[in-house]
Formats: structure tokens, sequence, C-alpha cells
């Protein structure tokens, strides 16, 4: 059963917009949201606890100062060397982010040309790594396949999934799970999601053409087929109508990107997570850095990635943006992506 519901009548001070995401598409604020609304429809948070969550994260150009940051990787700068691999701009990095949602990347509340987020952070380890300066820029994510085609970047940090196809035209370094989560109201009696069993009778929001809808509706089959309950899925127009029905008990879950719903729950302490699914379920494949085929600057990328997962570096930058549950136990070139479609 699905049904599509409408906001009306909610005043939202913040920016939500359509941003393609790993190649799938997903709602995302990309500006703080007044939660007035909220505290008049049942919300339990107070003004002083809403300011206090919103404080979690540095959204000023400061976070980039702030990064972290680490030497040069010496086995990393050997192999880059050996490689012959000449970067866009000599002694530089040039990285392509897509500055549209945190916690992946955003730009600075308080200038329109400093990237920060999750990517980033990523980017500029690796160009620590390989004893270059980092470079990013910013690109709409539809852009960047031929941007590296072409050579105009040298590198893509910008929540790219690993699939078949792509590994036809770009090498790839994992990074990070490419995960989707179930989040329910902090209060909620719910624990756990991982299964057709544990939806039954649910109402949950998800995207409509996503492949989180495409999993809720085989889950759905399932238990048709069992003779239980379908889950109710409901659609919304923007991503602070479906945040408002989670929050205020309308609706018992929602259903998609996990990074940008750990950073909602981490900024706001209203809703928490039940449940993770790999984005290309029943298939799984990882985010990943992408370079140009066969250029030789995979390998040197992959040497920093370990690098940082060995020594922690890693960790931080999953810590600062709410990302833990995504993390990797290794780096791999060019790992099993998704299949190719049909």
């Amino acid at each position: 059963m699905a049904i599509n519901k409408k906001q009306a009548g909610v005043i939202v001070a913040g920016v939500a917009a359509v941003v393609l995401i790993g190649g799938g598409i997903t709602w995302a604020v990309l500006a703080g949201a007044d939660n007035s609304a909220e505290a008049a429809d049942g919300g339990s948070k107070t003004t002083e606890e809403q300011v206090e969550a919103s404080t979690q994260f540095d959204l000023t150009s400061q976070n980039a100062a702030d990064r972290p940051s680490i030497e040069p990787v010496e086995a990393a700068v050997a192999a880059l060397k050996e490689s012959g691999f000449e970067p866009v701009e000599a002694g530089k990095l040039t990285v392509a982010v897509s500055p549209y949602a945190a916690p992946l990347g955003v730009l600075a509340s308080d200038d329109d040309a400093t990237i920060i987020g999750s990517e980033a952070d990523f980017g500029a380890l690796i160009a620590d790594g390989l004893d270059l300066e980092y470079n990013p820029v910013a690109v709409n994510w539809a852009d960047w396949p031929l941007g590296i085609q072409s050579g105009k970047y040298d590198l893509i940090a910008s929540n790219v999934t690993v699939t078949e196809e792509r590994k036809e035209l770009y090498d790839f370094a994992s990074y990070r799970q490419d995960l989707l989560g179930f989040y329910v109201k902090a209060d909620s009696k719910i624990d756990s999601i991982s299964e057709a069993a544990d939806i039954s009778g649910l109402s949950i929001v998800v995207g409509s053409g996503t492949n989180q809808e495409k999993i809720l509706l085989a889950w759905n089959e399932e238990l048709e087929a069992d003779g239980e309950a379908p889950a109710e899925l409901v659609y919304y127009d923007d991503q602070a109508a479906a945040t408002l029905a989670l929050t205020s008990g309308r609706i018992d879950a929602s259903f998609g990107p996990n990074a940008t719903s750990a950073y909602q729950a981490a900024t706001t302490g209203e809703t928490k997570l039940v449940g993770t699914i790999n984005g290309g379920w029943p298939e799984t494949a990882p985010i990943a850095a992408g370079t140009a085929k066969g250029n030789g600057l995979i390998e040197p990328v992959q040497l920093v990635l370990q690098s940082i997962i060995d020594d922690g570096t890693y960790d931080e930058v999953l810590d600062r943006w709410a990302l833990t549950s995504e993390a990797l136990d290794a780096s791999e070139i060019n790992p099993p992506g998704l299949p190719k479609s049909e």
C-alpha cells in the first residue's frame, strides 16, 4: 500500500533540495530547519535543546581549518612518483566534490567558496598523504564523469558508489560503506529493522523511484506472500515534511541514504538509527574515490586511505560527521561493484 502526502501549513526556515547522491535521487536539507513547527505539533525538544544540538557541527569555514591532517605517506609518495602520474596542476591534487548535502559536502555557512563535509575531509587527507596541495573544486554531481575522463579533475571524492559499469572507465579505492538507513523517532519502541518481517504493518517514508523504494516493495511482496500485512509506503514532497511526520509520530519510520539521516539524527537528537541495508541491496558495493582508468593514481590513493584506516585518522573523520556506521576495515582497489543494469 502506498499513499502520497503533501506538506500543508508548515513553515520551515531552511532550504531543501533534490540532489544526486551516489547515482540516486534523495532529498537533503542544505540549511538548518526551524523546529518551531515541530514544537507546535507535539515535538518534545525545547528551543535551548535544539540550539545545543544544532551546534554539534561547525559548518563555518573554521571547520576546514580544523579538519584532521596527516604527514605524507612515504609508500604512497614513492608509488605516485613511480606511476608517472601528472596532476592537472603541478603540485596539487584537484578533487571534484559536490557540495549539496550535509554531512557529505556543503559550502561553509560564512562564505561561498570553502567546501566542508566528510568527502572534503577525505579528499584533503589523500592530498596530504600524497604530499600534494589539496585543490577542491565544486561540481554538479552529474558532471564529474566527464571531468575525470577529460583530465579536468584528478580525483572524484563525492559519495560515488562502485559499479561494474563505472569500473570500465574509472579506477576506484574504497573508503566507506554505501548504506541506507531506517530511522525512527528517538523515543520509538522500534529498536531493529533488518528484514521484511520487521516492517509488517509499519508506515514508512521513502523516496519514489529510489532503490530503497524497490527494497520495500520487494519486502512487501514477501510479506503478502506469507499472508502478513505489508508496510504502508508514504511519499512526501520534501524532506522537511517527512521529518515533521516522523518526529510528530504520524509515521513510524523513514528509509533513505544513511549519511544524511545520520547527520540529521546527530544534529537534532529527535531520531535514531534502527537498521542499515547496503545501498545496492541485495548486492553490496562501497563508496570510493575514483580516477581515470589506468592513469596510475589509484594505487597511491589506496595506500593513503589504508594508512589513515590503520592510524585512526579515518575514524576521526567518520566520527566528526556522525558516519561511524559506514566504516570499512580496509580500502580496496576496484572492489566488486553493483552489476550492470539488464
